[in-house]
């Protein structure tokens, strides 16, 4: 099983990308779980949400407190969260980040190779394609960059049903943007 925690800002779309992860995953025939862990927050408040993939039915009903993959869609996070805590040693962990990678490992406080770290600057993609700071579905394309856990033909399916239209059109270039600008700190 794959366990993914989301980490993002009510408004910013983490619990849609968890969503679509998991449409997409189902779509390739695969068991999931998607739901969001948050209360009664405005929006900008942080919140996590989570995705769990399994060629097996799920039993586990609760939060994951030990994931393989961490996203994190807001890089202020990092000042004011501990991202990491429960990540499985060698998981992986995506960030919208538009700094350099060593960089990107002083705020995570991690160091080179205790895990893979990927990162894309997701926010200034969303503004180029989208016109607006959603980078929501570019850190689900970072996220595929990372681990193809699921199949593009099933994401692009899930964002058609999710978005109508251009919307759809244009989150599904966002996400291809995206796995294209994604990086691994080395």
């Amino acid at each position: 099983m794959l366990e993914v925690r989301w980490h993002g800002r009510g408004g910013q779309g983490a619990w849609t990308a968890a969503n679509l992860l998991a449409m997409a995953a189902m779509l390739d025939g695969k068991h999931v779980q998607s739901f969001p862990a948050f209360g009664p927050e405005r929006s900008g408040a942080p919140l996590m949400a989570f995705t769990r993939i399994s060629e097996e039915p799920i039993e586990i009903h609760s939060m994951i407190y030990e994931p393989d993959i961490v996203v994190v869609l807001d890089p202020t996070l990092l000042k004011t969260q501990n991202v990491t805590e429960g990540l499985k040693k060698g998981g992986t962990i995506v960030v919208n980040y538009s700094g350099s990678g060593d960089e990107l490992l002083k705020e995570l406080k991690v160091s080179k190779g205790e895990y893979r770290v990927f990162y894309v600057p997701a926010t200034k993609l969303a503004m180029d394609i989208l016109g607006r700071p959603i980078m929501n579905t570019a850190m689900v394309g970072a996220l595929l960059k990372a681990n193809s856990v699921v199949s593009m033909g099933s994401v692009e399916e899930a964002v058609k049903r999710r978005f109508s239209g251009k919307l759809a059109e244009l989150n599904n270039r966002l996400i291809k943007k995206a796995m294209e600008e994604t990086k691994e700190v080395e």
